[in-house]
């Protein structure tokens, strides 16, 4: 069996099934299932068994899979201290919020392509939290807070946000003049979530209420221009409306906390050279992307 075989079976692995695994690899599942079929006879048992929902893992397959995984790792690791310097291949699988990913992110993968031509990129947009380690990813790119794990994160940049609303909205329903008043107005969220914010140099966090979710924050953004009520925006997403009038801050003493741009990565290893170099692209592209990060307060 090759190294292909081997990867195809701990993508299969670790997708729970056949087709999962061939949209990681960018294959057909007819040749997804071929290489399965010959480590199996080559083995001589049986790895994965198959069902309607899928493939789950037998005995023997969970043993060889962690094997296989280690294999694989080590020929990626031995591939990229012999390739010459600077020059990437393989394989990167990145998730990407969907909020930012294709406005922001997506010119510095088509840049990480275009200077390493024998690199595969992979991109998941979504604003969910993927789990990336059972999903197969490489690293995610999470723009925020972030909750703890055992992820290992590098910040690569920072993010500024702002309380906003339309002006429509504050002369009908007034203004939060404090984190407290946050009570009284409806807000635009995500989901169930905490908002904080700085007084001085100690954060309050409130727990917002409203009528209005949405897991995307452009989808929050047009909510906010509808005047549905106030939203907690990152600059990113609301500068032109700021700059056009369309949307103002509200309570500005009480400015958000600074968030950050974090690539995270599974804990236990060090970065590839690929998640190194996608990371260092990133810090110097925020270095230059004022617009981006926006301005405290």
């Amino acid at each position: 069996m090759d190294i292909e075989e081997l990867r195809t079976f701990v993508e299969v692995a670790d997708a729970g099934g056949v087709s999962a695994a061939a949209v990681r690899l960018g294959i057909s599942k007819s040749i997804v299932s071929r290489r399965l079929a010959r480590i199996e006879s080559e083995l001589g048992v049986l790895l994965l068994a198959r069902s309607t929902r899928g493939a789950a893992l037998t005995e023997a397959g969970a043993t060889f899979r962690e094997h296989a995984a280690r294999v694989c790792a080590e020929m990626d690791a031995a591939r990229e201290t012999i390739l010459p310097a600077g020059e990437l291949r393989g394989r990167l699988r990145i998730s990407a919020p969907l909020s930012f990913g294709p406005t922001h992110f997506a010119p510095v993968f088509a840049d990480m392509a275009r200077r390493h031509p024998n690199l595969h990129i992979h991109v998941a947009y979504r604003d969910r939290f993927v789990d990336i380690i059972s999903e197969g990813f490489d690293c995610a790119i999470r723009v925020g807070t972030l909750p703890d794990s055992n992820l290992i994160a590098r910040r690569v940049g920072p993010v500024y946000g702002k309380l906003v609303a339309t002006p429509e909205y504050v002369e009908e329903h007034g203004a939060p003049e404090t984190p407290a008043d946050i009570a009284a107005h409806e807000a635009l969220m995500q989901g169930t979530e905490t908002w904080h914010f700085m007084d001085g140099n100690e954060i309050v966090s409130v727990h917002p209420t409203g009528r209005f979710k949405a897991d995307n924050g452009t989808a929050l953004v047009s909510a906010a221009l509808a005047s549905l009520g106030i939203a907690y925006l990152p600059d990113g997403l609301t500068h032109e409306h700021l700059a056009s009038g369309a949307l103002v801050p509200v309570m500005r003493r009480y400015p958000p906390r600074e968030a950050g741009i974090f690539v995270i990565r599974p804990p236990g290893q060090s970065p590839s050279r690929k998640v190194r170099v996608l990371t260092e692209m990133l810090i110097e592209c925020f270095a230059k992307a004022p617009e981006f990060a926006g301005t405290p307060g």
